[in-house]
């Protein structure tokens, strides 16, 4: 009985391979860059992947007030330079010049309510922490009359520029929810829903 000459199973000719070395040796399997050893390719930096990871959840913590306000018939239209030219805020990494400042200050959105014709700015943040102080907006921000929303994994909260400025902070135990802002007049069920939303997307956070 003929044998293959590399790994002894039957095979019909003497001196020959069996089907499954013949397809090892003629085919080879795939392997991508990424999956080499080459130092060359060893994935992102831990800068890299935390500028990622931090651009991720900040844009799944805008879809989810965009989608939150659009559900209760706000026109919501999306703001920042960003939006208006993509891929700008990748240009602008590690140049902080007044232009690049200015750029990066702009609010993530204008929401409308048709029914009193009211317009707001809002600037959407996430922390996984439930904090926000006006510590951490950028210098000299120029938007006081924005409101800064804070999405975390267990509430949806809000305060106006102003008031930040004045001292007040979002903390875990604050009471500044989004649905108690007389501005907007929002159904507390509908965020309810959002916040197991977010609570959904964040958990492992």
């Amino acid at each position: 009985m003929a044998e293959c000459i590399k790994c002894g199973a039957f095979t019909k000719y003497n001196g020959g391979l069996c089907i499954k070395c013949y397809n090892e040796k003629n085919n080879p399997p795939v392997v991508s860059k990424l999956e080499t050893d080459d130092d060359e390719h060893n994935g992102l930096s831990d800068k890299e992947r935390s500028f990622r990871e931090g651009m991720i959840k900040g844009r799944i913590a805008e879809t989810l007030i965009q989608e939150l306000f659009l559900s209760l018939g706000y026109n919501v239209f999306r703001y920042g330079m960003e939006n208006t030219i993509p891929g700008i805020m990748e240009l602008l990494k590690g140049i902080h010049d007044e232009v690049a400042t200015e750029i990066r200050r702009m609010p993530d959105f204008v929401v409308q309510n048709p029914k009193t014709n009211n317009v707001h700015f809002i600037e959407v943040k996430f922390r996984a922490s439930g904090k926000f102080t006006f510590r951490e907006l950028k210098p000299n921000y120029p938007y006081t009359n924005a409101f800064i929303i804070l999405v975390s994994k267990r509430h949806i909260k809000c305060l106006s520029v102003s008031e930040l400025a004045e001292g007040q902070e979002i903390t875990p135990e604050s009471k500044n929810y989004l649905g108690n802002r007389k501005e907007f007049s929002l159904d507390k069920d509908v965020i309810i829903e959002f916040c197991n939303f977010a609570l959904k997307f964040f958990e492992n956070v």
